[in-house]
């Protein structure tokens, strides 16, 4: 079998997620290029110079094309031109993360969002979220293994078992609604265990993470009101939520995901627009300081218990280097 960073299927080429293309590597476009005004410039098949390298797969590089333009791409739209010179030619014969179905190592499914929230709408996808555990020689191999499986077709994350703790010990909000969703899919023994530990995920950094996210978002929606007259209310809708559910969580020791019976038909309200953006930032405001006197009274820790989440984490690569 030869190793490769790319396959080619169905005209596509899939590259290996964690492989970052060095300045100076020759590339080409695998989408239409657009400038900054967003009109294309270039078309598929355009070749580029990469001038500056991101740090990882999910920002964007910043390509030179032949006449002189430079252009900020995202990885999935890049491929070697070597490679993909090749892959034409039909010599490449496989990505090395092809035999992995990594999907097959999901040990944790929910739903999540408007679902979960009690706020759904004809309209309202269904976001599903969960964390994986891939093996351990491919976790420990050359290539690495992706901080994420997305699938945006079916509303899919499904976090790497590490990237997912780290983020839920930072109180990033997404990840701990995972973890105390109803709306569970798929849970194994190790999953479980590791639902058994939620509670001990939280700490006082929620009021950091939910109230500075609240603030800088609301300040963004008021340069909207502002500038264009118009909001995106179903935001202002889940901001609201979310400060609601992070007063609940410094006060009660728990994410409330689904939002109170009293609450519900407000906060629909809010989404069809059936407020004045004004009444709404007055009950953001009265809510933050709701959040603000929780956070004098909670009795949740400074920090997680990280050595809880460590010794999970460790007992689940265990587990793969068996399998």
């Amino acid at each position: 079998m030869q190793h490769s960073l790319f396959t080619f299927r169905l005209g596509q080429l899939t590259q290996n997620p964690h492989f970052i293309l060095s300045v100076g590597t020759k590339v080409v476009a695998l989408t239409d290029v657009r400038g900054e005004d967003g009109r294309p410039i270039h078309g598929r098949g355009a070749v580029g110079v990469v001038q500056e390298a991101p740090a990882d797969y999910w920002h964007s590089y910043r390509v030179r094309f032949n006449d002189g333009s430079l252009v900020s791409l995202h990885r999935r739209d890049l491929a070697i031109l070597s490679q993909f010179q090749d892959s034409e030619a039909g010599l490449l014969q496989t990505d090395p993360l092809a035999e992995y179905d990594l999907y097959r190592h999901v040990i944790y499914r929910c739903v999540v969002g408007s679902q979960a929230f009690g706020l759904s709408d004809e309209q309202s996808d269904v976001d599903r979220r969960g964390v994986y555990l891939p093996p351990a020689k491919l976790h420990w191999s050359l290539y690495g293994v992706p901080e994420q499986l997305e699938n945006p077709a079916g509303e899919e994350v499904y976090w790497e078992a590490q990237k997912f703790l780290v983020l839920a010990l930072k109180a990033n909000p997404n990840v701990l609604e995972c973890l105390y969703t109803p709306l569970v899919e798929h849970a194994t023994p190790l999953a479980q265990e590791l639902l058994n530990l939620r509670e001990r995920m939280l700490s006082k950094l929620v009021y950091q993470t939910y109230n500075g996210y609240v603030v800088s978002q609301f300040k963004k929606l008021q340069a909207d009101v502002r500038n264009k007259g118009a909001t995106k209310w179903k935001h202002v809708m889940h901001l609201l939520r979310l400060l609601m559910a992070g007063i609940t969580v410094l006060e009660e020791r728990r994410i409330p995901v689904m939002v109170d019976a009293r609450e519900r038909e407000r906060l629909l309200a809010v989404r069809r627009g059936e407020m004045t953006f004004e009444a709404a930032d007055a009950w953001r405001i009265s809510l933050q300081e709701k959040f603000e006197q929780a956070y004098e009274r909670t009795e949740l820790p400074e920090r997680p218990d990280y050595g809880a989440a460590n010794d999970w984490l460790l007992k689940a690569r265990r587990s793969m280097v068996e399998a």
